[in-house]
């Protein structure tokens, strides 16, 4: 493992206070700090998590949440204006997120002093604003180390104040280090180990796929936690019509989950647990979003397509997920169904596809040692 300038692995304090700071918007960026706070746990270190929207005042961050879930759920093209004007990466000038992000300054200075916290861990692009301004006025005492949890970095990810990044690829810890001048390393994505073992919930799975709709090849289709995708129920009943098994993960939308219900040779589902069994029941992943839903995918070794992303980040990161090579990008019918005949059957192109995916995922670079290892440096500047 390369070594963080002014620390070494030796050099980790034996036991550390994290704070992660997360945001509920959908369920990625709180899956993904549960799972730094549980391996953190695991090596015998004290990590806690809280969800920023929580701490901006007088109830914004619900006014938040909400307006961007009505938007990428009913009228993406809006959301995707947003990303246009303030979030996409290139140059020229863009609205800073600190503003927004200030109103939460207090309490999170706050809660870094109630909990004794050694280092700060912003997983969402606003909280990783706050930390950075924080930093770089010196009112935060302890190092923000930001994990970016998406394959394209946007503006918001990307303040200079936070003393170091943490990126899926190599790529993203590119530009971070150019926009910025901060060190960035790569350490692969997070995913709970269930996702990497075999999965005992999948001969379950596949023998209710044979049950209900027999002699299909079943096929994943990912709706996020909120249920948002571009045109289901013109995708699943495509699917349909070629023989496959649309299994259409519908989140906690239930007006999808009803709109889908008793389309024939579609199966829509609500929110589920075991993610490792369907993903070892079914032959490909279906998504629109490039985020975790895709990531444990690839760490399952269930190939990906993304199909008709939506707008702003959620495109940019299948974009480059398909420039990495570990997943398909298709905009049209033709080019879905031609993706899933060749990732769905067994042979070495399914196989090479899932070998780059997994080559995402290694020991070196783990997110928490590097987290620890600045820790160990004080202020890892």
């Amino acid at each position: 493992m390369a070594e963080v300038p002014g620390a070494t692995t030796s050099s980790v304090m034996p036991s550390a206070r994290l704070l992660v700071v997360s945001a509920s918007m959908g369920a990625g960026h709180d899956t993904v700090a549960a799972e730094l706070v549980r391996r953190a746990a695991e090596q015998g270190h004290r990590a806690s998590t809280v969800d920023i929207l929580s701490l901006l005042p007088r109830g914004l961050g619900r006014w938040l949440r909400s307006g961007y879930q009505l938007s990428v759920r009913h009228a993406p093209w809006t959301y995707g204006a947003v990303y246009q004007a303030f979030l996409r990466p290139g140059r020229g000038p863009r609205p800073s997120g600190v503003p927004l992000a200030r109103l939460a300054a207090d309490r999170l200075r706050e809660l870094v002093e109630q909990e004794r916290a050694d280092v700060v861990v912003p997983v969402f692009h606003l909280a990783a604003q706050l930390t950075g301004h924080l930093r770089a006025h010196r009112l935060l005492p302890v190092p923000s180390v930001v994990y970016m949890i998406e394959f394209g970095a946007h503006r918001h990810w990307l303040h200079p104040g936070n003393d170091r990044f943490l990126c899926l690829t190599e790529q993203a810890a590119q530009e971070v280090r150019q926009a910025t001048g901060r060190p960035a390393d790569v350490t692969g994505p997070v995913v709970a180990p269930r996702f990497t073992l075999p999965a005992p919930g999948a001969a379950r799975w596949r023998r209710f796929f044979e049950d209900v709709h027999p002699g299909r090849t079943p096929v994943l289709m990912s709706a996020g936690a909120w249920g948002v995708a571009s045109r289901p129920v013109a995708t699943a009943r495509l699917l349909a019509r070629h023989a496959y098994l649309p299994v259409v993960l519908c989140g906690r939308n239930e007006r999808m989950r009803a709109s889908l219900t008793g389309i024939a040779g579609v199966l829509p589902l609500g929110w589920q647990e075991d993610m490792p069994g369907l993903m070892g029941a079914t032959r490909a992943l279906v998504d629109n979003a490039g985020g975790l839903t895709a990531v444990q995918a690839l760490a399952a070794g269930l190939p990906v397509v993304s199909h008709r992303p939506l707008p702003g980040h959620f495109a940019h990161g299948a974009r480059r997920m398909a420039e990495l090579g570990v997943s398909d990008l298709t905009t049209d019918d033709p080019g879905l169904l031609e993706s899933l005949a060749r990732l769905s059957r067994p042979g070495a192109e399914r196989d090479r596809r899932i070998g780059r995916g997994r080559t995402l995922f290694h020991d070196e670079g783990e997110p928490l040692d590097r987290v620890l290892a600045v820790t160990a440096a004080g202020t890892g500047r």
